[in-house]
C-alpha cells in the first residue's frame, strides 16, 4: 500500500526538498523559494542518506539534490528515490556547478527528470521546479543536451540495442530520436506532420513500451541502444 503524502505544510503548493551539503547553499534556495506563492521547502538535507530519510517522511513533489555530498552521494540517493515504488511521484533534479558534470548522464539514467546549473537564473529555478512537478523533463535546453551526447560518447550502445526498440513502430523510433534531440510534443508535431496531441500520444506510448520513467529517460535509452549518435540533431 502506498503511503499518503502528508497534508502539511504546503498543503495546495509545490513541495520541494533542498539537499546539499553547503548551508549557504541551501539557505539561498531557500530563500529563493520562500519568496513564491506556489512553493514551499518542506525539508533540508547536508548529505544524500538524509535526503532520502527526508523524501520518505515528507513525500515531496521535487528534490533539489546536489551531486557531491558525504556519506550517500546525490546519485545513489537519486538511485534509491527512483527505485522506491512509495516515491513514484517524487521528481528529482539535479544541481551541478559544471556543465559537463560526470554525473549527469548516470543520474537521468537512473531516474532524474533533469539538472540544473547552480548560479540558475531564479526565475528559470522557480520554472523548473514547477515543470518537473507537473511530470515533465528538462531536457530542452542545449546544455542538457552537450552533457549528454558528451558522456553518452564514452559508451558503446548496449549490444541488445535492437531487442530493446523491438517493441516500437518506425512512427516510435522516430518520434524517440526527436525526444533524444530535445524537441517539445508541439516541435514533434510540427517536424512530423502532426498535432501535438497525437505527437504526445506516441511519446506515452513509446514510454511505456520501453518502460521510461519520463523523457528524461527516453534520451538515454535513445543513446544506450545507438538509435542516436553524438552529434546528431544539432
Amino acid at each position: 500500500m502506498t503511503a499518503q503524502r502528508p497534508e502539511e505544510p504546503g498543503a495546495g503548493r509545490v513541495r520541494v526538498v533542498l539537499a546539499d551539503d553547503q548551508t549557504v547553499v541551501r539557505a539561498g534556495f531557500r530563500a529563493l523559494l520562500d519568496l513564491t506563492d506556489d512553493l514551499v521547502v518542506v525539508a533540508e538535507a547536508a548529505d544524500g542518506a538524509r535526503a532520502i530519510e527526508a523524501v520518505r517522511t515528507t513525500r515531496p513533489d521535487v528534490v533539489l539534490m546536489d551531486v557531491r555530498m558525504p556519506r550517500v552521494d546525490g546519485l545513489d540517493a537519486t538511485r534509491r528515490i527512483a527505485a522506491d515504488p512509495t516515491l513514484a511521484a517524487v521528481r528529482v533534479l539535479i544541481l551541478t556547478t559544471y556543465e559537463a558534470d560526470e554525473y549527469v548522464f548516470e543520474a537521468l539514467r537512473v531516474g532524474a527528470a533533469g539538472f540544473l546549473l547552480k548560479d540558475v537564473d531564479p526565475d528559470e529555478l522557480r520554472d523548473a521546479i514547477r515543470t518537473v512537478a507537473a511530470g515533465q523533463s528538462l531536457l530542452a535546453p542545449a546544455v542538457t543536451r552537450r552533457v549528454i551526447e558528451e558522456f553518452a560518447r564514452l559508451r558503446t550502445p548496449v549490444t541488445d540495442g535492437a531487442a530493446r526498440l523491438a517493441p516500437l513502430t518506425d512512427r516510435e523510433r522516430e518520434v524517440l530520436a526527436l525526444v533524444a534531440a530535445g524537441l517539445s510534443n508541439e516541435e514533434i508535431g510540427a517536424r512530423l506532420l502532426m498535432s501535438p496531441l497525437t505527437a504526445k500520444t506516441h511519446v506515452s506510448r513509446t514510454m511505456a513500451k520501453l518502460d521510461a520513467r519520463d523523457r528524461a529517460q527516453l534520451v538515454v535509452i535513445a543513446y544506450e541502444t545507438g538509435l542516436v549518435r553524438p552529434g546528431e540533431h544539432r
